[in-house]
C-alpha cells in the first residue's frame, strides 16, 4: 500500500469556533464554518473545499488534455455545487459541475470529448468509486512498550499500540520488516538512509527514529 501524498494533511483545532488550522506540504490554511453555523467564515467550509477539490482537478485535467492535443482553449471555468435528494428511504447526493470556456469556440466533438474527459479526472473517480473512509482514533498518552532497533547510525523506535499500518512497511521494504520474524524488524539488510525513508513514512507515529550519535551528544550535555 502506498499513500497518495507523501506528508499527510494535518488538521487541527482549538476552542475558537469552528477555526481549523490546516497544514499541507507547503504551508497552511484555515477553514472554517459560516456565520449562520456559529463560526467567523474566516475560511472555507468543509463543503466548499470539497467542490473546490472537484473543480480544481477538473480543470487541471482538462488543461492537461486540452495541451497535450494542442487545441487553442485558452481559458476554462468551472462551476461546481451540490445538493441532496430523498429517493425511497435513502439520501443520495447530487454534485453538478459546470463547464466553459471564456472566449473560445469549440467544435461540437471536441465539447463531447472533454466533458468525457473531465468525467475520469481523479476527484471524479474517487467521489463516484467505491471509497471507503477508515478512521482510527490515537491516545496523547505515553506508550510504556517502545522497543528500539539500531544500527550503527540510527535506532528505530517502534509504539506497537499506535501501529495500525505494519502491512504497509512490510510491502514496501521487506528487506527490514518482517512479521513473521523475530525481531520483526532487520536493520543490517539496507542502508540507514532507506530505513529512514520508510520510518518518516508511517502515518501514525507508531515508528520513529533517531541517530545514535546524536542521542550520545545529548547524554552527555
Amino acid at each position: 500500500m502506498k499513500y497518495k501524498l507523501e506528508q499527510p494533511v494535518h488538521a487541527s483545532i482549538g476552542l475558537i469556533k469552528y477555526e481549523c488550522h490546516v497544514e499541507w506540504r507547503n504551508g497552511n490554511f484555515i477553514a472554517d464554518e459560516p456565520v449562520k453555523s456559529g463560526g467567523q467564515d474566516s475560511g472555507p467550509d468543509p463543503f466548499t473545499l470539497l467542490m473546490a477539490s472537484l473543480a480544481t482537478c477538473t480543470l487541471i485535467t482538462l488543461r492537461m488534455y486540452i495541451d497535450r492535443k494542442g487545441w487553442n482553449i485558452p481559458n476554462i471555468s468551472v462551476h461546481t455545487n451540490m445538493f441532496n435528494a430523498k429517493l425511497s428511504n435513502s439520501t443520495n447526493y447530487f454534485l453538478d459541475r459546470d463547464i466553459s470556456f471564456p472566449g473560445c469556440t469549440i467544435s461540437a466533438e471536441q465539447r463531447n470529448r472533454l466533458e468525457e474527459i473531465a468525467q475520469h479526472c481523479p476527484i471524479s473517480k474517487i467521489l463516484e468509486g467505491n471509497t471507503k473512509v477508515r478512521t482510527f482514533v490515537y491516545h496523547e498518552e505515553s506508550v510504556d512498550k517502545m522497543l528500539r532497533y539500531s544500527n550503527e547510525d540510527v535506532t528505530v523506535v517502534w509504539k506497537p499500540e499506535f501501529c495500525k499500518h505494519s502491512g504497509r512497511c512490510v510491502t514496501q521494504l521487506p528487506q527490514v520488516f518482517d512479521l513473521k520474524k523475530k525481531p520483526w524488524v532487520t536493520m543490517t539488510e539496507v542502508d540507514s538512509q532507506t530505513i529512514i525513508d520508510q520510518v518518516n513514512k508511517c502515518p501514525t507515529g507508531a515508528l520513529s527514529f533517531f541517530y545514535n550519535q546524536e542521542n550520545a551528544t545529548a547524554d552527555l550535555e
